[in-house]
């Protein structure tokens, strides 16, 4: 067995195993090769498997692959194109050709993974009824509140992003985020009751709080965050209140509210926010540079940790499946 997966073995143990897969086996209209790049999730792969049960299971979110083989029915894509996908954490990908997006010329793998991180809050982007120039708030500046406030920053909306961590902070600064806070804009300042929009990307029951008083009467707050556990015991009153007496409308940032595929009469779609998110990261709308650190996929078990523990001063980590 010549191939390898980063499987969850238990609580807490990531390990990079041997697989039974090759690139012989393939479907019609199924495209495979090896795996050049991947990113882990830091909120969905740690919580929802490296700190899950139901052992083992498989690990991934995006992939970027060079494609080898391809199926006597596909078309437009061959052998040699780069591609990228929803992929695991493993050295061969193999998906249905619909399934995958080739990679603008010259876009490095390692940074063409990122669109799919992007693609969590294009569905906000595509949703919302706040239009540029208009002032909107992010709150959190992880992963996908950090390119969530690139995203809208690069369609001309004014945005302010804030996160309580000085590190997140720090990078935001220094990759181009223009307005960075160490806290939502509360009562006395000048932002307050500004916003048309709030996009919670924390999970915490506070930056909710904050950022449905921050915006103006009839305003968005939509909800990205998964909130994987419970932080404060503020109560619902306090939430309540403020959604009857600023008409807030508080939604869900789901991203699978959009078809996967473009739809008749349904404006955009998963795969063609995913599309354009790597248009934007080969133009450069969105940069990345600084943001992430690359591991060996044999280091899997110390990039969880370090992600878990935040001892890594990045905000995600990369799988450099090149060596393999």
């Amino acid at each position: 067995m010549n191939e390898f997966a980063v499987t969850f073995t238990e609580r807490k143990t990531a390990k990079l195993l041997p697989v039974e897969d090759n690139l012989d086996d393939i479907g019609p209209n199924e495209v495979a090769g090896h795996t050049l790049a991947t990113v882990i999730s830091a909120g969905t792969e740690l919580n929802g498997g490296y700190l899950g049960d139901n052992f083992p299971k498989k690990s991934g979110y995006a992939a970027t692959f060079k494609v080898e083989k391809v199926g006597d029915k596909v078309e437009n894509i061959k052998p040699g194109d780069v591609v990228f996908s929803m992929g695991n954490h493993a050295t061969i990908q193999r998906k249905p050709a619909f399934q995958v997006i080739p990679v603008p010329e010259g876009l490095a793998p390692d940074i063409s993974v990122f669109a799919r991180m992007m693609g969590v809050s294009m569905t906000t982007l595509t949703t919302t009824v706040a239009r540029p120039p208009a002032k909107i708030l992010i709150t959190g500046l992880g992963l996908v509140g950090h390119l969530a406030a690139k995203n809208f920053q690069g369609c001309g909306y004014e945005v302010y992003a804030s996160d309580p961590v000085e590190s997140r902070r720090q990078i935001a600064s220094e990759t181009g985020i223009l307005n960075v806070l160490d806290s939502v804009p509360g009562e006395g300042s000048d932002l307050a009751g500004q916003f048309q929009l709030a996009i919670e990307c924390s999970g915490h029951e506070q930056a909710l709080l904050d950022a449905a008083a921050a915006v103006q009467k009839r305003a968005e707050v939509v909800c990205i965050a998964t909130p994987w556990r419970k932080f404060t015991d503020l109560p619902l009153h306090d939430l309540h209140r403020l959604i009857f007496f600023n008409y807030v409308v508080i939604r869900s940032g789901w991203e699978w509210e959009l078809p996967r595929q473009p739809e008749e009469f349904r404006t955009n779609s998963v795969f063609e926010n995913l599309t354009g998110a790597l248009k934007w990261l080969s133009e450069g709308r969105v940069n990345v540079d600084g943001i992430y650190t690359k591991y060996d996929p044999e280091r899997c078990q110390q990039a969880y940790q370090d992600l878990l523990h935040k001892k890594t001063d990045r905000l995600a980590v990369v799988f450099d499946w090149s060596t393999l």
